[in-house]
């Protein structure tokens, strides 16, 4: 439990921490911006998550694998909106079907409130390759074939 020791509990002016870190110290609470105007349809605007961690992609059906399958993957988690990055390959290679499943396993869930669906971009090891995916629910899909390549890295923002 943190004590304020001689300070008032209100203040007023810029503050500045000297050594460490501001903690708030009760769940669900956050950097509340409602001294700001309020535009039409807003909902929020309190900033109460910030989370960056690892996840690991499990193979997804729409892939063709050549070798042991391996995967890595980082997110960043801002408010609602999350941005993960990823990376499949296999020993020899890899590729991925039109339409089909790259990887599961999302680290948060996708939303089902609008946007339900969120596309993102992939690279591959052959320049020449490119599709767009697509995450819903807790899967990520090609819209596009990835002909047989050393890996496939991608990257897609969406919102929880």
């Amino acid at each position: 439990m943190l004590k304020t020791v001689g300070f008032p509990s209100t203040r007023t002016g810029d503050q500045t921490i000297v050594a460490g870190n501001l903690v708030i110290g009760t769940a669900g609470k956050g950097i509340d911006f409602s001294i700001n105007p309020n535009p039409g349809g807003m909902t929020s605007e309190l900033l109460n998550d910030y989370e960056e961690g690892t996840w690991t992609p499990n193979q997804g059906p729409g892939l063709t694998v050549v070798g042991a399958f391996s995967s890595s993957g980082t997110y960043t988690k801002v408010g609602r909106q999350v941005t993960i990055n990823g990376s499949v390959s296999g020993a020899t290679s890899i590729a991925g079907a039109s339409g089909g499943t790259i990887c599961t396993n999302l680290p948060f869930t996708v939303s089902n409130i609008a946007p339900p669906a969120s596309a993102g971009s992939v690279g591959i090891a052959n320049v020449n390759q490119g599709s767009t995916l697509i995450a819903f629910s807790t899967t990520i899909y090609l819209s596009s074939a990835i002909t047989a390549c050393a890996g496939i890295n991608f990257t897609v923002t969406y919102f929880v």
